[in-house]
């Protein structure tokens, strides 16, 4: 029975681990993410600084995820993954400097944003290595025929980790300050590596290969062009999502707009992540099973018209509803674009396609992040988050009425 199938894949001591693990992760990662744009905020008063941070990590993450495909397939995949945690580990403990220390050594509120540009660019490196890696252990660890439902999984897990650290981080600013928020974080950093220790190492199918680098590169992207299935959901989730990434705008909205706090700023940061959530969970239950490339245009045409609606929004529970629709046609999109990714990609080839593919997603989501900031300095708040949505629409029907392969993709 389908609806038991995700049940028995749990019952992999190994995947268990590795999706705890990185369940801790993303809590970790989403309550920085979450702290890091209130305290910009705090700080510069400027929506354009929430941009910038964003800005600071994709540069380095995309400049080397291309390379970083090439260490992942090419070597030991578990100790690239606890190297990777503890890199953020060393690096998010930095910023423990000027939120305790920064009245005592009299940084100010500029001089501490900065601080925080450049720690983020450094952990972008390591962004670009630890983002493919756990979607590339995943095919070694449970069985091909499970594989659907290990990604979406995967996916829940994910999700689930993000409402947690969204919502999360805004209640315990609130609660136990910025600084001690930071301790939290860290420690869960620090979690997630004991269980990434259990698992069994996983080394390279290329180890015997004598690979360069430029070919080993090479060969991947030459694989995503000719797959146009992946290339076109690509495509589109990277200018839907690169022009819809209101979300970056959401302390601003929260703060100065709908006025409701570090409190309403967690829960609000959280409910496309919800939204993501509860549809996720209910795929793995009822999976699509015919038409997804029609599907992936429509979710991405609503997702949209939803951001146009949050941005018109100036009541916090109707803002809060768009934000959990958009999420929920985004979870869609996301479980149509990773299940494609896994099922038609080899492993020998695995860690640079999803290289190639997180140069998608963090070109989308921290561009993106660039973009609301830069447009919202431009054009104001809330018609930055206007035009993103627009242009989110115009994008979608764009991509559906020129890609006949896309329109007519099914796995």
């Amino acid at each position: 029975m389908v609806s038991f199938t995700p049940l028995r894949v749990l019952k992999n001591i190994e995947f268990r681990h590795l999706l705890t693990g990185r369940f801790f992760l993303i809590i970790a990662f989403r309550m920085l993410a979450t702290l890091l744009g209130w305290w910009v905020y705090q700080l510069t008063k400027d929506p354009f600084s929430i941009g910038l941070i964003g800005l600071s990590e994709v540069v380095p993450a995309v400049s080397c995820a291309l390379y970083a495909g090439h260490v992942i397939d090419m070597n030991e995949k578990k100790k690239l993954l606890l190297l990777c945690n503890y890199a953020y580990v060393v690096l998010i403990s930095l910023l423990l400097i000027p939120a305790f220390l920064g009245h005592k050594l009299h940084f100010t509120g500029h001089e501490i944003t900065y601080f925080i540009y450049a720690v983020i660019f450094f952990t972008g490196i390591c962004r670009s290595f630890l983002g493919p890696l756990v979607p590339s252990m995943i095919p070694r660890i449970v069985k091909q025929e499970n594989l659907p439902y290990a990604v979406t999984l995967n996916q829940a897990t994910f999700l689930i980790a993000s409402v947690s650290g969204h919502a999360l981080g805004g209640f315990l600013i609130a609660l136990i300050t910025i600084k001690w928020t930071l301790v939290v974080i860290v420690s869960c950093m620090v979690l997630s590596s004991l269980f990434f220790w259990t698992i069994n190492k996983q080394f390279s199918e290329n180890k015997n290969k004598d690979v360069k680098i430029f070919e080993s590169v090479k060969e991947g992207l030459a694989y995503i062009y000719k797959t146009k299935e992946i290339l076109g959901a690509q495509m589109l989730d990277m200018f839907a999502v690169l022009f819809g990434g209101a979300v970056a705008m959401i302390p601003v909205f929260a703060s100065d707009i709908l006025k409701v706090g570090s409190e309403g700023f967690g829960l609000l940061n959280a409910a496309s992540d919800i939204g993501s959530m509860l549809i996720i969970i209910t795929l793995s239950m009822v999976p699509l099973r015919k038409n997804q490339g029609k599907i992936l245009l429509f979710v991405a045409t609503g997702f949209g018209l939803c951001i146009i609606g949050f941005g018109l929004s100036k009541m916090y529970w109707l803002s809060f509803a768009f934000l959990v629709l958009s999420g929920m046609l985004d979870g869609i999109s996301v479980v149509i674009r990773g299940t494609i990714v896994q099922l038609k990609t080899p492993e020998e080839i695995r860690g640079r396609v999803l290289s190639v593919n997180s140069i998608f997603i963090m070109s989308s989501n921290e561009l993106g992040q660039f973009e609301s900031g830069l447009t919202a300095k431009l054009m104001g708040v809330v018609r930055s988050v206007v035009f993103g949505g627009t242009m989110t629409v115009l994008t979608a029907l764009f991509i559906g009425a020129t890609s006949k392969k896309l329109r007519k993709m099914e796995y």
